[in-house]
């Protein structure tokens, strides 16, 4: 171990990372190293015995060094784990205003269901006998996403929102290629989520960008000057990035059918208009849906994760294996193209198996719990909330597209701070130390120095009221000239500002010994 000098302590020295205390820790905040810096080559936590002689099977790439990976006792572990969990940011600690991400509380309901017998323990290799009841529990979900969709058919393998924008798109490449057509470009509104592009482009197809206009929704005679008989599909999300509803999107859906084309709708902000708008009537093809962020099963940590896909009639028989199909014969899985039956004419699979069960029960108890009406207050709360937020910072910060009401998340640009020498970033480092982690900045691109907020239903009044407090602060100082307080924010995170660039493009991807302690060793 080394000490602030990068030398090797010496026997009873301890490490001095602080300035206002001997040990570094402040109470409760203790400063945690790396396990590497903590633990010792020589220590384990268990005993494992001497392999017995074997003969490898690596062709040559067996390991000749040691793994180098160091020990703790298990106290030592536990603590070092639980530091490292008390120095993150989640929704369990604060409100967490990251707009079109949608962090909305998890209840622990979900959490309990998910752990029932039966559910929690199932594996996909499982007899289909011994499985009847996750099996029902998936085709009620599908169920319940086709009433609030207006759509016939739901897609459940896909693993997460951009998987299910791939399993959308595939349905439309197999629809089209079912008519004989091979269109190559898709349009793209301005203001989409990056992962509209990329999918289009995964599967071969040009991206025609689609300009907003002023107002920041999309001009259906916009549209209309984009289609040709080459394009294949529109990508557009409703309500758009920018926190708007498009207004005309039955419009647009016209459009786009009449030129032959399909619509494909980013479901990222369902969120907003659960129990009040069926996408399917809007005229949408096929429409991807982030539970963790509608349904509130967990989001990030990389998962496990889930995107149902909604279909329309047109692409229907195009869904791909497995599904589950509820008649007169029970509930069961379609697992083979030969087996479905009818017109369908399913163009592949997404995935092994049939998607993530735990995120499906989750997602089911929240709609149980709710029912319809409740989910629809819910998509009216993170309405109301999104639009207190916008109405008590316009007064201080700018709005790019004028100070109207907004859908689940409201936007923000930069131009108030011009001439105050604080950007986007300076104001967002400023936030944590405020105790709140920053909002989603820098996007949509189509507003300049973004900043993104989206409360969710999940906040109450004191609490946005708390949120909204810290931010006026924070915008009159930066409107006073305190530039200091923003350009060496954060003060009090137990990291501080690191230098992006630098930290971009020559990333540090793995750890190395300091100097000395090679040496020491």
């Amino acid at each position: 171990m080394l000490n602030r000098q990068g030398r090797p302590t010496a026997p009873g020295e301890m490490i001095n990372r602080g300035r206002e205390t001997f040990s570094g820790n402040r109470a409760l905040a203790v400063e945690e190293g790396l396990i590497f810096e903590i633990g010792r080559p020589d220590v384990t936590g268990v005993d494992l015995d001497e392999p017995a002689k074997f003969k490898p099977r690596l062709g040559g790439l067996e390991r000749s060094a040691p793994i180098g990976l160091v020990g703790l006792s298990e106290p030592e572990a536990m603590r070092h784990y639980v530091r490292l969990s008390q120095k993150n940011y989640g929704i369990d600690t604060g409100l967490f205003p990251l707009g079109s991400c949608t962090m909305k509380h998890n209840p622990r309901l979900n959490e309990r269901m998910a752990r029932l017998p039966g559910l929690a323990d199932v594996h996909p290799l499982q007899p289909l006998s011994t499985v009847r009841g996750a099996v029902a529990l998936i085709a009620e979900l599908a169920r319940w996403l086709r009433e609030l969709t207006g759509m016939p058919a739901v897609a459940l393998t896909p693993k997460a929102g951009a998987h299910g924008e791939l399993c959308g798109m595939m349905a439309i490449k197999a629809a089209l290629e079912a008519r004989g057509e091979m269109r190559s470009v898709v349009l793209v509104p301005e203001s989409a989520h990056g992962t509209n592009p990329a999918t289009a482009a995964l599967l071969g197809y040009r991206i025609q960008p689609v300009p907003s206009r002023a107002d920041g929704t999309v001009d259906p005679e916009e549209v209309k000057k984009h289609l040709t008989p080459e394009v294949a599909a529109i990508m557009l999300t409703n309500p758009n990035t920018c926190g708007l509803f498009e207004r005309d999107v039955v419009a647009i859906a016209d459009a786009v059918h009449a030129a032959g084309a399909y619509f494909y709708a980013d479901g990222a902000n369902f969120n907003a208009i659960v129990g009040k708008v069926r996408p399917g009537d809007l005229g949408v093809d096929a429409m991807h849906i982030n539970l963790h962020k509608t349904f509130s099963t967990p989001h990030g940590g990389g998962g496990p994760g889930a995107g149902p896909v909604a279909l329309s009639a047109a692409l229907a028989p195009f869904m791909p294996l497995p599904y589950a199909v509820a008649d007169a014969d029970g509930v069961r899985f379609v697992e083979h193209a030969a087996l479905s039956g009818g017109e369908a004419r399913p163009f592949g699979r997404m995935c092994a198996f049939h998607g993530q069960v735990g995120m499906f029960v989750r997602a089911l108890s929240y709609m149980l719990s709710h029912g319809g009406d409740g989910m629809r207050q819910a998509s009216e709360d993170a309405v109301l909330n999104a639009n207190y937020v916008r109405a008590s910072l316009s007064d201080l910060m700018s709005l790019p597209f004028g100070n109207r009401v907004c859908m689940h998340e409201v936007l923000f640009d930069d131009r108030w701070l011009e001439g105050s020498g604080i950007t986007t970033l300076d104001f967002a480092k400023a936030m944590i130390d405020e105790g709140y982690h920053p909002m989603t900045v820098y996007f949509p691109l189509v507003a300049h120095g973004a900043m993104l907020v989206e409360p969710t239903e999940s906040e109450s009044k004191q609490r946005l009221d708390e949120f909204v407090g810290v931010l006026r602060e924070l915008a009159k100082a930066a409107k006073a000239g305190d530039v200091d307080r923003f350009k060496e924010a954060p003060r009090f995170a137990p990291r501080r500002r690191l230098d992006e660039t630098k930290a971009a493009r020559e990333p540090k991807l793995r750890w190395q010994p300091p100097p000395g302690l090679a040496a020491a060793e």
